[in-house]
């Protein structure tokens, strides 16, 4: 017996999307399968590890747990969605600031919860912060300078501490935050 594919409407990362997909696929299926959106990771399947988070209509959610069925007409963000017109967003260039990104595999689930909870939050507590990343589990145990980093994104735009510093080979200028301007920053050596 063959089961007929569902079509879904959708926008991902600002860009209306038409899919049709099986009735068994998550939106982590989706998104990785047929948008080819790799930033999201496929890790435990049931929600336990946060690697798979994206924003759906602002909430952060686990995509292994939702039937890509549900997702029709949702507005969903991946990681790749953070960046704006080719800058990184705050978080992103905090975790590059505080050495957050160890190997890579859990970062885009944390950008993403992190990012939903200084949308809700936006000058949290070190208990808000770490009860805000609470689903996502990073197995190289860089938590410290996650969490500094979220609080550094909190923290950086509200005293205006972000600088320009030109690009050494005449490449555009990236925007800076200066960690060391924060009183409460712990920052790991880089």
């Amino acid at each position: 017996m063959t089961v007929a594919a569902v079509p879904i409407r959708l926008t991902v990362n600002g860009r209306a999307r038409e899919l049709a997909v099986a009735p068994n696929h998550t939106l982590l299926d989706a998104l990785r399968d047929d948008l080819r959106l790799t930033g999201t990771k496929e890790c435990c399947l049931v929600g336990e590890c946060g690697a798979c988070t994206v924003l759906v209509d602002g909430r952060s959610v686990d995509s292994c747990l939702v039937l890509a069925a549900e997702a029709d007409g949702w507005d969903v963000t991946t990681v790749e969605g953070l960046a704006v017109d080719g800058r990184l967003s705050d978080v992103q260039h905090a975790f590059l600031e505080t050495g957050a990104a160890q190997c890579g595999f859990c970062i885009p689930g944390q950008l993403m919860a992190a990012h939903a909870l200084l949308a809700d939050v936006p000058r949290p507590t070190r208990a808000e912060v770490e009860e805000g990343l609470a689903g996502n589990l990073c197995r190289c145990a860089a938590y410290e300078q996650i969490i500094e980093a979220v609080l550094l994104a909190a923290r950086a735009p509200e005293a205006g501490r972000h600088e320009t510093e030109p690009g050494g080979d005449g490449a555009e200028a990236r925007e800076r935050v200066d960690v060391a301007a924060l009183p409460d920053a712990r920052v790991a050596p880089q």
